[in-house]
């Protein structure tokens, strides 16, 4: 009699195992099937007898990294934590948009429930929302081991790298600056830009790309920068002029480099490793990236133990791993190094200055930071302070206004740029002080704030009217 075939199959800690045995027909089925059941049941403890267990501990993050990001550090975290521990460890990325969005979420969870929001590590956002969280008691302060924290410098670039009570650490370094399409340059006859002035130009108008600092860090701390580079009223000319400038305003900062280089934009407000990732598939003879002389900064991108974090000593392992050699070599390294991405390269300052030298002729990244000077003392705490009231006048000035904004900035030009045009519709709306003791005071005060950005759209749109009557142009 011919033979027949049988499957038995079970799954364990998300495997699906099968086992095929032939048997001659004359066997009775019943007792074949509990044969193989016992076999099953010897596999199964063999697969329970190996050194790494399934189904072990879980990490919940919240991070405005981008996915490439997140694959490379799940990845090496896991295999790291293996290693470490003989576990397995499920990662969980939650996306809540940008920085700021992030920020914002976080704040009215723990408005709700004071304890605790259910994650664990926030991972990403440069270091002014950590700061700022740090003030509010929301971050659960975390010592590095003395052999690791021995490591990392107390400073580079002239910023601190981690808190002194280590309620956030930098993870990495950002440095924010320009990118820029040297072709277009060349055919529009436009500079390659060396300064944030050279995007408030009249012919660079509807040239440049930007984030919406409401939505996007990284756009947002853009803008600071300017505000503490040129002082508050010049910055605020500034950043009204370059907003005029903008085409449009995207959620998310990584669109910035994308408009430039496919020839929408000529300029864009970059973070360096968005610049670097963008040079680097379509060659340094197409785009170039500046960072403004004296008038920027190399940041803290950081990574922070949230307080009530549900998993604390998964957290703990994580930003021990994140801020290792093992975890800094994927900031640097090219893809598929030894200990650098496998994918993707992510082209980021690593915060361990040993890594430049050690790992010359295989990183992404052209700058060392313990190599760079940047002049601009930029304040965290005023930075931090003023983060949500800062987005809601930028969104009033710059972006809720837009239209109104560009035909007013259009009129100007066409008017031959007369000092008094140029000053009233740049002019800032109230003094730095009074804005500081509005963000620090009343921020948080809903009914308080809906009234104020009423208010300031309104004064923004009546303004950009009078402006373009001023410059010759009626209102339409």
């Amino acid at each position: 009699m011919g033979q027949i075939a049988q499957d038995a199959v079970w799954s364990r800690g998300g495997t699906r195992f099968s086992l095929r045995m032939p048997g001659a027909c004359a066997y009775n089925l019943a007792a074949m099937k509990t044969k193989m059941m016992l076999i099953a049941v010897i596999l199964l403890s063999a697969v329970g007898c190996g050194k790494r267990e399934v189904g072990g501990a879980k990490l919940v993050i919240i991070s405005p990294h981008t996915e490439a990001i997140r694959i490379e550090f799940e990845r090496a975290f896991g295999a790291w934590y293996a290693a470490h521990t003989q576990k397995a460890i499920q990662v969980e990325w939650l996306d809540q948009g940008g920085t700021s969005d992030i920020v914002r979420f976080l704040k009215s969870e723990f408005g709700r429930s004071p304890s605790g929001v259910g994650v664990d590590v926030f991972f990403g956002g440069g270091t002014d929302p950590f700061v700022e969280l740090a003030q509010r008691g929301l971050t659960q302060p975390y010592r590095l081991p003395d052999a690791l924290l021995s490591q990392i410098p107390q400073r580079l670039a002239g910023v601190p790298v981690y808190d002194t009570e280590f309620r956030w650490y930098g993870a990495a370094l950002s440095g924010f600056g320009i990118i820029f399409n040297k072709k277009l340059a060349t055919d529009l006859k436009l500079p390659r830009p060396q300064s944030w002035e050279d995007l408030t130009r009249p012919e660079a108008f509807n040239l440049v790309a930007s984030g919406d600092p409401r939505h996007s860090g990284t756009a947002h701390m853009m803008y600071e920068i300017i505000l503490q580079a040129y002082g508050w009223d010049k910055g605020f000319e500034t950043i009204v002029k370059l907003g005029a400038n903008v085409r449009s305003f995207s959620r998310g900062s990584g669109d910035a480099p994308k408009a430039v280089s496919l020839g929408e934009a000529l300029y864009g407000l970059a973070i360096d490793f968005y610049a670097f990732s963008q040079i680097a598939k379509d060659g340094e003879e197409h785009l170039g990236f500046v960072l403004p002389a004296g008038a920027t900064v190399v940041n803290p991108d950081a990574i922070c133990i949230l307080k009530g974090a549900p998993n604390l000593e998964a957290a703990k392992l994580f930003l021990n791993f994140v801020l290792s050699e093992d975890g800094q070599k994927l900031w640097l390294l090219k893809p598929g190094a030894p200990g650098g991405p496998q994918q993707t390269a992510l082209s980021r300052m690593a915060i361990l200055p040993p890594l430049y030298e050690r790992y010359a002729g295989q990183i992404t990244v052209p700058h060392n930071p313990a190599k760079m000077h940047t002049p601009l003392a930029y304040d965290s705490q005023k930075g931090s302070g003023r983060w949500a009231a800062l987005n809601d006048l930028l969104g009033a000035a710059i972006i809720d206004t837009h239209q109104e904004l560009a035909k007013a900035w259009q009129a100007v030009i066409k008017g031959g740029l007369k000092e008094p045009a140029v000053k009233a519709l740049t002019a800032p709306p109230i003094t730095e002080d009074a804005f500081m003791a509005l963000a620090r005071e009343k921020w948080s005060d809903a009914e308080v704030r809906n009234v104020q950005i009423a208010e300031w759209v309104k004064l923004f749109l009546e303004r950009y009217g009078r402006v373009r009557e001023m410059a010759g142009k009626p209102a339409a």
